[in-house]
């Protein structure tokens, strides 16, 4: 809650600062100022009297162009001129503030002087003994410039400043007894924009003004000379110039009254208060259902992950679901890789640019929140070359999305089971998979800090990754052991047919050794390219290990081998040898089957003597208790790079 409360002061602050910009009574610009020589007088003599009174009028009597000339006296010795000028785009409201505010800075600054001039951007004063137009073209200046330089031709700078001024000039002085001011801008060397403004006092014909203009222009090499900004100020004109910056307003003041602007301006002030405290609200019921969403979030993995350990274990595999729907481009049907039991399964690039494989169960899945608890657990514990890698999960209301590593040459039996693409799997890289396969097993059944029992091994399991090494997936079926676990029994039978071992499939028997029946039968069907309950010999369709079997005792193992393979003696003997293993591997005796540590000595130890294989397990379909099996693969399609849920056991 401190983060929401700062963000909310952080609101209020700048709602704040944008009424003080536009606030009409803001405090103005820099003030300059000039003492003038002119003699001084006591404090409260008539002409100090006489001082205040007249500066304390000079507001409430301007016209409401800005302009007002005015004199006070008791006698001929102390009569005071003055004369007020408000910048010509400056609204009335704001220039008698202004004019107050030059009022009293003049008398701060000049304490006890006859004469003095002065003022802020928006406005300029002048009080003296008595006011005279001719006299006053020759008095002197008040300067101010901007400290900078910007411009690498200054040359060439002075130069349009001059014409743009000289423009102004003539514009100014052809106005009326109203307002002579006139603003423009002209772009000078550098492609900068100097922006500009003139004006003189409304009682001036058009020669007084055009010759006070002059005089201005003529004094700013004095002033200002190669400065990006600069202003002259006389009593009875003044110019102003800035580069890159318009600091007058566009709208002239002559067309629209005074009255019209301070409504315009009010209703301005009124509209930007409600739209922004409406944008406050917005953002306050935004933070607050975010908090209140956060909460929600945390209390749910809390209640999925109950112990210090667990939530260790999976705490920094968490990812925001904003983050994976922005990676798949909101689940888009053109990243859809392919549709399982348990739900879509997506491509996605993250925002470091790693390719990711996102399965996002569907709300109406079989898998519940404890299976998807224990599949997070049990996969982010497991770390080898083999296995595919898990990134990450979200859990996000009722979204459960798990993430993976994304493998570009999807699963094997999408090259295996495909008369053209098998061609693509010489010898080297099938023994390569075979092998992978085999470490991959071993890793689970022996050298994980787990047991695990993977229940499901099939060629649409084994996904390929962009050189063609096998990686081990989809652990929605598979159970943990203990290490001193050897046999587990469930009356739930799930897996693909073909591919179950015959204890499995038949009285609820599971173990290690159910994983090495599949991983023969797997072997198997790489080696012939075909599947094991649709095997081809010629015009008739058999069963692949009764096929196998038989040739293997007929001396003709030869014919098992997939034709589509160019054979070297080398290559022959190690087929064969393959052959030999996957027999081994699908005896009906789960103790004549090896473990899978003998498998992979037997597949890199070329002086290892193999045993001779029995008779292999047989099954046809009507040998199953359709009500007993449940099949993980609902069609005989080559699979996508699909990942499940694990379903885990009791130890």
């Amino acid at each position: 809650m401190d983060s929401l409360w700062r963000q909310l002061i952080v609101l209020l602050l700048s709602f704040f600062m944008l009424l003080t910009l536009i606030n009409p009574t803001t405090a103005q610009n820099n003030f300059i100022y000039a003492c003038l020589e002119s003699g001084t007088y006591q404090n409260n003599s008539i002409y100090q009297n006489n001082l205040d009174t007249l500066l304390s009028s000079l507001a409430p009597n301007l016209n409401k162009y800005g302009f007002n000339t005015t004199s006070v006296a008791q006698t001929s010795n102390d009569t005071i001129d003055a004369i007020v000028l408000c910048r010509g785009d400056v609204e009335p409201d704001i220039c008698r503030s202004c004019v107050n505010d030059s009022s009293v800075k003049i008398k701060q600054i000049c304490p006890n002087y006859k004469a003095a001039m002065g003022g802020y951007d928006q406005c300029m004063l002048r009080y003296r003994s008595p006011y005279n137009i001719t006299a006053d073209l020759q008095r002197p200046s008040v300067y101010a410039y901007n400290d900078k330089h910007n411009f690498t031709s200054p040359d060439r700078y002075n130069e349009v400043l001059r014409e743009l001024l000289r423009r102004l000039r003539s514009q100014a002085a052809q106005g009326g007894s109203d307002l002579k001011f006139a603003t423009g801008s002209q772009q000078g060397p550098d492609n900068q924009n100097i922006y500009g403004m003139a004006q003189c006092t409304p009682d001036l014909t058009e020669k007084q003004c055009n010759d006070c203009v002059d005089e201005a222009i003529d004094e700013l090499p004095v002033c200002c000379n190669n400065r990006i900004g600069g202003r002259v100020l006389k009593v009875i004109c003044n110019i102003q110039y800035e580069t890159n910056f318009r600091f007058y307003n566009e709208t002239e003041s002559s067309s629209t009254s005074g009255d019209d602007n301070n409504k315009t301006r009010t209703l301005t002030i009124v509209l930007l208060a409600v739209a922004f405290l409406i944008i406050v609200l917005i953002a306050c019921i935004y933070i607050f259902r975010r908090k209140k969403k956060q909460g929600k979030r945390k209390q749910k993995f809390k209640d999925f992950y109950e112990t210090a350990d667990e939530i260790s274990a999976v705490e920094s595999l968490q990812y925001d679901f904003a983050t994976i729907s922005t990676a798949t481009d909101d689940f888009s049907e053109d990243n859809k890789l392919g549709q399982g039991g348990f739900g879509a399964v997506y491509w996605g690039r993250l925002q470091n640019g790693q390719e990711i494989a996102v399965k996002r169960l569907s709300k109406n899945s079989q898998q519940g929140d404890m299976e998807f608890k224990n599949e997070v657990l049990l996969v982010a514990k497991l770390q080898h070359r083999n296995l595919v890698r898990l990134l990450g999960f979200c859990l996000d209301e009722e979204e459960r999305l798990l993430i993976y590593e994304y493998l570009p040459n999807l699963s094997l039996d999408h090259f295996i089971f495909d008369p053209m693409k098998r061609e693509e799997l010489d010898w080297d890289k099938r023994y390569k998979i075979i092998e992978g396969t085999a470490r991959g097993l071993l890793y689970l059944h022996e050298d994980s800090r787990l047991r695990i029992i993977h229940r499901d091994l099939k060629a649409s399991n084994i996904l390929l990754d962009s050189e063609m090494h096998p990686k081990i997936a989809d652990f929605g079926m598979a159970r943990i052991f203990t290490m001193d676990e050897t046999q587990g029994d469930t009356s739930r039978i799930v897996g693909t047919y073909g591919y179950m071992a015959p204890e499995y499939a038949m009285h609820g028997h599971f173990s290690i050794k159910s994983d090495v029946f599949s991983y023969g039968v797997l072997v198997l069907e790489i080696i012939c390219g075909q599947k094991n309950n649709h095997f081809l010999n010629g015009n008739t369709i058999e069963d692949l290990l009764s096929f196998a079997w038989t040739n293997w005792r007929a001396g003709t193992t030869r014919s098992l081998i997939d034709p589509t393979l160019s054979a070297t003696s080398n290559s022959i003997q190690d087929m064969v040898k393959c052959i030999h293993l996957g027999l081994l591997c699908v005896q009906q005796d789960v103790a004549e089957r090896p473990t899978m540590a003998s498998i992979v000595l037997m597949l890199n130890d070329v002086s290892v003597n193999l045993p001779q294989p029995l008779e292999p397990a047989f099954f046809v379909r009507h040998d199953f208790d359709p009500a007993r099996t449940e099949s993980s693969s609902q069609s005989n399609n080559a699979s996508l790079n699909t990942v499940s849920i694990t379903e885990l056991g009791p130890r």
